[in-house]
């Protein structure tokens, strides 16, 4: 086993395996670029390093930076995270050449799984259906007209690399197809270095369901069931459920055998999540892509398998074997994720900035917070908008709900702009409710993104926020010249809920 990991990345996926390294005694090193150099994970670690920049080029993505850190602090392994440099397969080779442990699958393996062609040409080896797509196109080429005579309108213009939403456009009419083509390929050459689009048949009542997958360097290779991901907004996850309303038993069976066919065929290691496309009036299923990383929904499985899998990455990574079969998975009850932004929902979900002045996450049966943020910190610009991940645990879906909205109707938040009153919004919907929704469920109902004005929920936790500015925040803080430059103390994650 290790001695001593190096997590290569910020914000609360770094506090979540800080958590584990450090249950297991294993030593830990954090980075920070200048905008997080007060930011919990940064006073957790045991030893932290200054990456001496701002933006994500000049600090998280800076290979030889962090490998050199890694190096020089005696780290043995790099955790990578999710994002950054997690599905380099550059950073991972240049690891392996420094001597250091990717805690990852193979760079062969992470190049094969990121070129969203060659992926589901493995997926057809393995016998796994994929969504029908046309050949790739670059600028200047024009050879889709066989896949738009037996398709048509509408489709998917999607990027060969990359991920998040980025180079990816709906089509509906021809006369749109060459300039989305374009716009498309821009924006994924600038993204992810590779302007390769193709495209892919559209299905507009859609359910995205993924499968979490486990394998170790011997072969051995389970799934820890499934996720539904399709509340989305601009093709990005904003919540998540564990088990899905949409499977039964024989789909559930199914998609999960196609995941494991799926990560053997691509020789994979470690964990790894293979996203599907269910399309709910046939019932078929169609793969889409592998995440070789760890998910940011990861604690819902957590929860209802009551296990964790960071923990197993590590092990895996040390060269254990699994110790679990199919046969062991078991889950228990229901669990929902909420991600919290620093967003204005009512403003095309615009990032939001400022000091934090109150963060006082709820606690209670059945919650955990998953979160890189404390009171009194500064949210930059610099990066992605997420503070925190909220996630109920019950032992059926409609009490799992019931915790997620008491959790958010006190969860007041003052200094920036948060998703939560779209979130309360979201899981109060009759579509939500009733587990009858699919990936067109934000842009369907435009009350989620309305005005905040005469909102019964949105005024309930303002009201509810201002009750606790007045009774607790001047006590806490004083007033704003006098906020602590520095986080103090714990930070704010539950850790493993607490099942009744």
């Amino acid at each position: 086993m290790f001695s001593k990991i190096l997590v290569a990345n910020r914000g609360e996926i770094v506090v979540r395996v800080l958590q584990t390294l450090q249950a297991m005694g294993i030593a830990t090193v954090a980075v920070y670029s200048d905008p997080d150099a007060n930011a919990p994970h940064v006073t957790m670690a045991d030893e932290s390093y200054p990456l001496d920049g701002v933006t994500a080029e000049e600090s998280y993505l800076d290979r030889q930076k962090l490998i050199g850190l890694a190096k020089e602090s005696g780290a043995e392994a790099i955790h990578p995270g999710y994002g950054f440099l997690s599905e380099n397969p550059t950073f991972c080779a240049d690891c392996a050449d420094a001597g250091v442990v990717f805690i990852g699958p193979s760079a062969d393996t992470i190049s094969l799984l990121g070129d969203k062609i060659r992926s589901k040409e493995t997926a057809i080896k393995a016998g796994v259906p994929i969504v029908p797509s046309s050949p790739m196109w670059a600028p200047g080429e024009n050879h889709h007209e066989d896949f738009l005579s037996q398709w048509g309108f509408p489709l998917l213009v999607k990027a060969a690399a990359g991920g998040g939403g980025r180079g990816m456009r709906l089509v509906e009419r021809e006369e749109d197809l060459q300039p989305a083509l374009e716009s498309a390929s821009r924006e994924a050459a600038a993204s992810f270095g590779d302007g390769r689009v193709f495209l892919e048949r559209f299905f507009p009542a859609a359910r995205h369901v993924e499968f979490q997958v486990l394998a170790d360097h011997s072969g051995n290779t389970i799934h820890l069931m499934e996720r539904e991901c399709s509340v989305q907004r601009r093709y990005q996850k904003v919540i998540e459920e564990t088990p899905s309303p949409a499977l039964d038993q024989a789909l559930r069976e199914s998609m999960g055998g196609s995941a494991v066919a799926l990560a053997k065929s691509a020789g994979y290691a470690n964990a790894g999540t293979v996203e599907f496309l269910v399309d709910p009036p046939t019932g078929h299923y169609y793969f889409l892509e592998m995440n070789a990383r760890i998910q940011v929904e990861h604690p819902i499985t957590e929860e209802t398998l009551r296990l964790d899998m960071v923990e197993m990455q590590v092990r895996i990574a040390a060269g254990e074997n699994l110790t679990l079969s199919q046969e062991d998975i078991r889950p228990s009850g229901h669990a929902l994720e909420c991600r919290i932004y620093a967003e204005d929902p009512y403003d095309n979900f615009a990032p939001s900035t400022g000091t934090l002045l109150a963060w006082q996450p709820p606690q209670g049966i059945g919650l955990r917070l998953d979160s890189g943020v404390a009171q009194g910190q500064e949210v930059t610009p610099y990066y992605d908008s997420m503070l925190a991940k909220l996630v109920s645990w019950g032992p059926d879906r409609q009490a799992c709900i019931a915790r997620m909205s008491k959790a958010l109707e006190s969860f007041p938040v003052i200094g920036v702009t948060t998703n939560i009153p779209f979130l309360m919004r979201t899981i109060h919907h009759p579509a939500f409710t009733s587990g009858d929704y699919d990936t067109r469920f934000v842009e369907m109902y435009g009350e989620l993104t309305a005005s905040a004005a005469g909102n019964n929920l949105d005024a309930a936790a303002i009201a509810l926020a201002e009750r606790f500015w007045q009774a607790s925040v001047p006590k806490r803080l004083g007033n704003q010249a006098n906020l602590p430059s520095r986080p103090q103390g714990p930070w704010e994650s539950l850790g493993r809920a607490s099942f009744p």
